[in-house]
């Protein structure tokens, strides 16, 4: 499985980089090289999560899971996203282009890009697959681990694209809004964060029986994990926040803001 998952990185990472040469030997809609470098990067980041050696730990350690977890919902897809991806497979995807014209998959598509949905369906990954009872059935069974790692990506993928806004697609609400959508995506992560940090027993006892080579128990493990999530949601939410305001409040869009603050 591992193997496989890297060759499919590896293939992704071949077509984006066709597309991209093609598109600056052309000089039409050229991507710069930070975008390709971030695409990259994404890749990368979901290789590590899911077929690195970080991948065999997770069973082991819940601070590995948490790691896989933000790999796959809260680094790779932003990065991916600010790749440009789309556009850069435009070319080597060409003869599929008619298939996305498709009415039936243009109202599939519009209806998960929706900010609403996007927000859902990343809130409803990262409190579902933390169930104590389908932690363990994703920890148990190899399929259900792909599953819940797919969800992962695909919701972290949905979630940021409202806020990236990779070509082509458009704003449906208000660009001041994704600070809102920003700050309350934080507060789910807050609640699990806080449970974990915060309770006197473990919540997924497989993790008992298993040797703790870092030195931590089992319970300081979670403690751990959940620090990391807590800490590493809240600096890159921060982050995104930021770019945007200073996007907002930017000589082009200082007029446009500012009618919305006297509204």
């Amino acid at each position: 499985m591992t193997l496989a998952l890297t060759l499919v990185i590896l293939f992704l990472a071949v077509l984006y980089l066709r597309g991209w040469l093609h598109a600056r030997s052309a000089s039409v809609k050229r991507i710069p090289v930070w975008r390709a470098a971030s695409f990259f990067l994404g890749l990368f980041c979901t290789w590590v999560a899911a077929a690195s050696p970080v991948a065999y730990l997770d069973g082991k350690m819940l601070t590995a899971h948490m790691v896989q977890h933000l790999l796959l919902m809260t680094f790779a897809p932003p990065l991916i996203w600010l790749g440009a991806p789309v556009l850069a497979m435009l070319y080597p995807l060409r003869a599929a282009c008619p298939l996305f014209r498709w009415p039936p998959l243009e109202k599939l598509g519009s209806i998960l890009a929706h900010p609403a949905v996007c927000w859902l369906s990343a809130a409803a990954a990262l409190v579902i697959w933390h169930i104590p009872a389908l932690f363990r059935l994703g920890m148990q069974s190899q399929t259900w681990h792909l599953i819940e790692h797919a969800s992962f990506l695909v919701t972290g993928l949905l979630f940021w694209w409202p806020v990236v806004q990779p070509w082509p697609s458009l704003p449906r609400w208000p660009r001041w809004t994704m600070l809102l959508y920003l700050f309350l995506a934080t507060l789910p992560c807050d609640v699990l964060s806080g449970l974990l940090v915060f309770s006197d027993r473990v919540a997924y006892p497989m993790y008992l029986c298993m040797p703790q080579k870092s030195g931590l128990s089992a319970l300081e493990d979670q403690q751990c994990a959940a620090a990391l999530m807590w800490t590493c949601v809240t600096v890159v939410f921060l982050v995104a926040g930021t770019i945007l305001s200073m996007q907002l409040l930017s000589p082009r869009n200082s007029r446009e803001v500012m009618e919305v603050v006297s509204i």
